[in-house]
């Protein structure tokens, strides 16, 4: 593999780890945590910066390799950039919300429940469905790095298939 697109997806999830942990940091010093379970952040703002700067790798990669890029290696320069992003900023998030003040986990996880709660009942839900998500949601600490690892895991795959579909867009073979 070319030195050009490691260096290349390399730096990108470097600004992507930056970005995202930036974003958990403000959001913490802001004392702002009902954002982080947002569901428009969660479903549209921390999605579209990722395969945002998946996007830029690729295209990055393509430049810095003359203009011509193998599916495969539109792939990689994706599959480099997400990982570095989501298991630097679990780590990150890890740190902020365990180590610092695990406090404000505390506090994340019940806006989670509440929120859950909520939803559910909106929904028309029974009171036992309800209470057994609250049960299994309270066997589960979000800010556990096991839970944070599985997460970001589920993420690589969710964003690896939108990264093939990126690569295959991306890829331009030399005729």
């Amino acid at each position: 593999m070319k030195t050009e697109l490691k260096n290349t997806a390399t730096n990108i999830g470097l600004y992507l780890l930056a970005t995202l942990s930036l974003w958990s940091i403000c959001v913490y010093a802001t004392d702002n945590l009902e954002i982080i379970v947002n569901y428009w952040v969660s479903l549209l703002i921390t999605p579209l910066t990722i395969i945002g700067f998946g996007v830029a790798s690729c295209l990055s990669s393509k430049k810095a390799l003359g203009g011509y890029i193998s599916f495969k290696q539109a792939f990689t320069a994706y599959f480099i950039t997400i990982i570095i992003g989501l298991i630097g900023s679990a780590v990150v998030s890890y740190l902020i919300f365990n180590v610092i003040d695990p406090d404000a986990g505390k506090e994340i996880f019940e806006i989670v429940i509440e929120k859950t709660i909520q939803t559910m009942e909106r929904f028309g839900a029974p009171q036992e469905v309800i209470a057994e998500q609250v049960t299994a949601l309270q066997e589960q600490m979000n800010y556990k790095m096991k839970n944070l690892l599985l997460q970001n895991l589920q993420g690589v795959i969710l964003f690896s298939i939108i990264g093939l579909i990126v690569a295959a867009v991306t890829k331009k073979n030399k005729q």
